[in-house]
């Protein structure tokens, strides 16, 4: 995973424009509000910049923003430092947290930069965290099938409908020349079918299945949630 984190800690052309950036965190939390209680413990893992997490924040009673990047994490910490809601933290002191005293965890848009036993790890985690009656999310699952251009329609859709197309088209060419095509060649992203994410969440202690719709712009990607059990 570290040359991934590496590659989110630096500027980098995934997201084409100012617009972009904000459409897809503000997609993100618009899919996420609907399964947020105003007296719930949330985790965001992986979370990114989270530029629209103030709302998930606002829903809920306490906020863990957690991400890899060093970079990332300090960005955040300034964007929210003036909300008493919203904690930053390294995924290391996640171990500090107590048992059981999360409502809801996230995990979006991690999965495929991690190996098997990375992913195992972290979900053993967030079942030692979670509440026994709390949730688990873990949103765009690449299924084997999904290839980089099903991956560019669906940005480039989502583009049109945000107003940032023309930027979307040059974006994607800068891209396929960029450390992320690179990367995304020598590394590869970790793909699951539906039955074998069921079977690792399974396997990590929880009962899950698949949403109707996948959280975020991409509808060929898998978003599951999953129970402990």
């Amino acid at each position: 995973m570290s040359d991934w984190i590496s590659f989110w800690d630096t500027s980098h052309s995934v997201y084409v424009n100012a617009r972009h950036l904000e459409a897809h965190y503000r997609r993100i939390a618009d899919d996420l509000l609907c399964y947020v209680r105003t007296d719930a413990g949330v985790l965001d893992y992986g979370c990114g910049e989270a530029l629209s997490h103030e709302r998930i924040a606002a829903a809920a009673e306490r906020l863990v923003l957690s991400d890899a990047a060093p970079g990332v994490r300090e960005s955040l910490t300034r964007r929210y430092a003036g909300n008493p809601k919203i904690e930053v933290m390294a995924p290391e002191q996640l171990d500090a947290l107590p048992a059981g005293s999360l409502d809801l965890i996230v995990m979006h848009s991690v999965a495929q930069y991690l190996n098997g036993g990375e992913l195992y790890e972290r979900l053993r985690l967030f079942r030692r965290l979670v509440k026994p009656n709390g949730l688990l999310i873990v949103g765009d699952i690449v299924p084997p099938k999904v290839s980089p251009i099903t991956d560019a329609g669906a940005l480039l859709k989502f583009a049109a409908k945000e107003g940032f197309l023309m930027a979307a088209v040059l974006g994607l060419i800068r891209t396929a020349f960029s450390d992320y095509a690179r990367l995304r060649s020598t590394i590869g992203l970790s793909r699951y079918r539906e039955e074998q994410m069921v079977e690792r969440l399974a396997a990590a202690g929880f009962s899950a299945s698949r949403a109707e719709h996948n959280i975020g712009h991409n509808p060929a990607r898998m978003t599951f949630l999953a129970w402990p059990r």
